[in-house]
């Protein structure tokens, strides 16, 4: 078993597990150290829980409760296996709920409403979306107890002064951006558990703290790509990238080209951008010009 942690924050720690363990090993037992829901992206494995027997496959969720024994098992499993675990905090278990016998789950087929979560999740741990996988995380530990229970999470009421925390909670993030900031940092400073701050903050601003985050970084670094010459590599780690390769990727995806070609477009390339607003313009009249002879023809049959 190699594991990698990716992520330690307040209410969830991420946890990476790949597993080569094939039926010449003996399994063995383990022990559930806290809440944990885990999302098994690859492979097939079996899991033996309180008397129970479950066949793991890519999809299946497993559910952990702490101090709870279990054994994994690898008897008709050639493949391995790969998961990404999200291991909770009590008192982020206490706020989305659930007795102990739904913590007592022990595993859930493969379920579209979990599954599109776990996929999300594993795309933003390999930074592939502006999402952030502690807060996907959140969501889909928060929709097992949901689905798993049956029972709906209130809506959530938004007054005056949340909307004020969200509005100041993004300013903040704004003039900090080029620091390093978790969901944790952000939701302590509005007083706020991390749960409760990621639902307020999506409600009133309508995206996620970690995806305004990303994009105060962008717009930061869009403006900075057209002043003077300074090295694209400085500017990614001044507002607050990590490293070049995942701001070139996040730039590219969110502006349709490579940071240099953006920079190079916007001082020297005028051409650039109007040849791009010529051809919007253009697929513009098309999709009209179509709407209007669809019209007709329709028109024309009713008759």
């Amino acid at each position: 078993m190699i594991s990698q942690t990716l992520l330690r924050s307040g209410p969830v720690t991420v946890v990476d597990y790949r597993c080569n363990t094939g039926p010449e090993e003996k399994p063995y037992t383990e022990v559930h150290g806290g809440h944990s829901v885990s999302y098994v992206r690859k492979g097939s494995f079996g899991y033996q829980y309180r008397g129970q027997a479950f066949e793991m496959v890519a999809g299946s969720v497993l559910i952990g409760n702490p101090g709870d024994e279990f054994m994994c098992t690898h008897d008709h499993h050639v493949c391995g296996d790969e998961c990404l675990a999200f291991h909770l905090a009590p008192d982020f278990v206490e706020l989305i709920g659930g007795s102990t016998a739904l913590w007592r789950t022990g595993a859930l087929a493969p379920l579209p409403e979990l599954m599109v979560l776990g996929e999300l999740a594993q795309a933003a741990a390999e930074g592939k979306t502006h999402a952030s996988v502690d807060e996907v995380g959140m969501l889909l530990a928060a929709r097992f107890v949901e689905v798993a229970s049956g029972v709906k999470p209130k809506a959530l009421h938004v007054r005056a002064r949340d909307r004020r925390r969200a509005v100041e909670a993004a300013l903040w993030l704004d003039a900090h951006s080029h620091q390093p900031i978790d969901l944790a940092d952000a939701a302590a400073r509005a007083n706020l558990s991390a749960f409760h701050f990621l639902r307020l903050f999506s409600k009133v601003l309508g995206v996620t703290p970690h995806q305004y985050l990303v994009r105060s970084r962008l717009r930061h670094a869009a403006r900075l790509l057209t002043e003077p010459e300074r090295p694209i590599t400085d500017i990614a780690l001044d507002v607050g990238f990590g490293d070049l390769s995942n701001f070139v990727r996040t730039f590219r995806r969110a502006a349709g080209l490579s940071p240099g070609n953006f920079r190079q477009a916007a001082r020297e390339n005028r051409n650039f951008f109007q040849d791009r607003l010529a051809t919007l313009f253009h697929d513009e009249t098309l999709i009209h010009s179509s709407t209007r002879t669809s019209s007709c023809t329709t028109t024309s049959d009713s008759r």
